[in-house]
């Protein structure tokens, strides 16, 4: 099977070769893979692990994100980032809150909402065909939409909770320009595609560690509206959603299959509730899953024992299809290397023998720039 062909027969539930795999890790990890196998670009990286997704995305073109003297940088809505440090590694981290303590619409400076224009799409059609019949072609990041996560980086996470339970004027025109945005974005990148594009991907942090973020009335206010319409678009081009959500989202699942969500990622299994096999037993049927195996505790402090033992059970659980399995996050900072091979080795992905085609591989993108991408 292609990789292709093995993501969709899985999504179809018609069996496969292999389970699908998603790759997701920081650039430190991405790098302590390159050095292992002696690889220099993460299009290397991904044939290795054997990722069976690809992602297409159009050129900006708006006006310069600035880099500060103090070395933030600038993102979509004239948020900042900084890195944080630490004992192995950087985060990029939220700086400067350009909406902060804003309370009325004649305070709010528009002048720095993102516009769908300012991205050149005629490459996607070529992007896509470049990559057509290889590999599950994607568009997005866990960062679109994302209303929760990305507006509390430019106002303050706090503030956008207490902004959800008042309906905040000032919070729901920002929720309306991260949409429009977003939804102009996606809906000319999937013009520009001619059906050739598989999965979108979008965000939205709904939970946390120990259960859901926000209230159904919230979401129901709020949320559901805006992602009917945003999936409603997706499939009037032939493509399935995906939606990036950390954390205990369960108690959302039944909506969200209602309006129209298709895949859920990266579940994190942090209450029974998130168990791989609870979700596969109560929602298997109508929704897929990407992810499961928890970066928090198998894949940072378990052997490689346990990790095989998580892989086995997720392919006792989907023997059809139903799993694109990876990680419940970017796999972090002091994961064992014997655990990242031992979850692709066993899921059967892992390319241990590194021929001259893998090491031809283009370059794909950089590992710093995987990471910004999911911030904006």
């Amino acid at each position: 099977m292609t990789s292709r062909e093995r993501v969709i027969s899985a999504y179809e539930r018609r069996g496969y070769d292999r389970i699908p795999i998603k790759h997701e890790a920081t650039p430190e990890i991405n790098r302590m893979i390159m050095q292992h196998f002696g690889l220099s670009n993460m299009e290397q990286v991904l044939r290795v692990v054997g990722d069976d997704f690809r992602y297409v995305e159009p050129v900006y073109c708006g006006p310069e994100l600035r880099t500060f003297p103090d070395g933030s940088i600038e993102g979509y809505f004239g948020e900042r980032y900084k890195y944080a440090q630490f004992e192995g590694g950087r985060y990029l981290e939220a700086c400067y809150l350009p909406y902060a303590g804003i309370e009325t619409l004649d305070k709010l400076d528009r002048s720095h909402f993102p516009r769908a224009d300012w991205f050149d799409y005629s490459t996607i059609r070529q992007q896509c065909e470049a990559l057509q019949g290889r590999f599950a072609i994607c568009f997005g990041t866990a960062g679109d939409m994302d209303f929760i996560n990305s507006i509390g980086r430019a106002r303050g996470m706090e503030e956008v909770l207490m902004d959800l339970l008042e309906d905040n004027e000032v919070f729901m025109a920002l929720m309306d320009a991260r949409f429009d945005f977003y939804f102009e974005q996606h809906k000319k990148v999937l013009e520009a595609a001619k059906g050739l594009i598989d999965f979108t991907h979008v965000g939205d942090d709904l939970g946390n560690q120990r259960g859901q973020m926000i209230s159904h009335e919230t979401f129901e206010r709020h949320f559901a509206p805006r992602y009917k319409k945003y999936f409603d678009m997706v499939h009037s081009f032939g493509a399935r959603t995906m939606m990036h959500m950390c954390g205990c989202v369960e108690a959302f699942l039944p909506r969200l299959i209602e309006l129209g969500l298709d895949v859920q990622d990266v579940v994190q299994p942090t209450t029974p509730e998130m168990d791989i096999g609870y979700l596969q037993s109560h929602y298997g049927e109508k929704l897929t899953f990407c992810g499961s195996v928890c970066v928090q505790t198998t894949m940072a402090w378990g052997s490689v024992a346990d990790v095989e033992r998580e892989v086995h059970r997720r392919q006792e659980l989907f023997p059809k299809g139903g799993l694109f399995l990876g990680p419940t996050h970017a796999i972090q900072v002091g994961s064992p290397m014997e655990n990242i091979l031992a979850l692709y080795r066993t899921a059967g992905s892992l390319e241990e023998k590194i021929d001259d085609s893998i090491l031809r591989a283009a370059a794909g993108s950089d590992p710093e720039k995987m990471n910004m991408s999911k911030l904006f």
